[in-house]
């Protein structure tokens, strides 16, 4: 029955709420949509703290799409084994992994610990994000560690993954993620239930990445030798003859 639940019905509770949410918070709450920046209070520990965390970020999201979307069978045919694949997306997620914790863990002795000032600009989504954020990352490493580093591993893209494309088609299995080990079920709770939350959290700032301002052209405010764009006096006096 749990398994119904969690691994069936949560999953698209938790979509509903993400898609309804961000068209009511654009709607209606349009000037909030930022990360609400307390770059001005503190500087020193964000400067540090920011850079891990975001780069972390993308390595670990992009590893995940890469795991849970692409099918194995995919990695096979090009040559890729499952094995090198394994050791690849351990090693790899690792350091990211390491990154990410380290950043978040900066971010938050800035935010709850660190500065005071930074502390009075919370609010309470604020709270609950980065407590989800912290539970999904802790359980992550944690899973890292005790399965894939030191324990006996899991192959997640023959059950997790599978499960994970199937909620696309509408025809989740939940028997899948029984056969994977509790803290990868936690895992996958918990990351679904941050996208229950995301429209109401400071995270909807990823939705405003601005891309264009890439291949906006230079703003030039001075040339060095700019030309006289005036006429000349002969010139004023002929327009003045005519």
């Amino acid at each position: 029955m749990w398994a119904n639940f969690f691994f069936v019905i949560f999953p698209y509770i938790c979509l509903s709420v993400f898609v309804v949410g961000h068209i009511w918070r654009y709607k209606h709450d349009q000037f909030g949509w930022t990360t609400r920046t307390s770059q001005l209070m503190e500087s020193k520990w964000l400067a540090w703290g920011s850079p891990l965390f975001h780069f972390g970020a993308l390595f670990v999201i992009l590893g995940h799409i890469g795991g849970l979307l692409i099918p194995r069978e995919w990695t096979r045919a090009i040559g890729i084994s499952d094995h090198f694949y394994h050791n690849m997306a351990v090693s790899v997620g690792s350091i990211a992994g390491v990154a990410l914790t380290a950043g978040l863990v900066i971010l938050l002795v800035r935010r709850f610990i660190y500065s005071d000032r930074v502390k009075v600009y919370n609010t309470g989504w604020d709270y609950v994000m980065y407590f989800l954020l912290s539970a999904a990352i802790f359980i992550g490493m944690w899973q890292t560690i005790s399965i894939n580093i030191f324990g006996a591993g899991f192959e997640y893209r023959g059950s997790v993954s599978i499960w994970f494309r199937q909620i696309f088609y509408f025809s989740p299995d939940p028997t899948l993620m029984l056969q994977a080990p509790f803290l990868f079920q936690l895992h996958a709770i918990v990351g679904i239930l941050i996208l229950a939350v995301w429209p109401f959290t400071r995270l909807v700032h990823v939705w405003s990445v601005p891309v264009a301002y890439l291949a906006r052209p230079y703003i030039v405010y001075r040339r060095k030798h700019a030309p006289d764009l005036a006429p000349n006096h002969e010139e004023r006096i002929k327009n003045l003859k005519r």
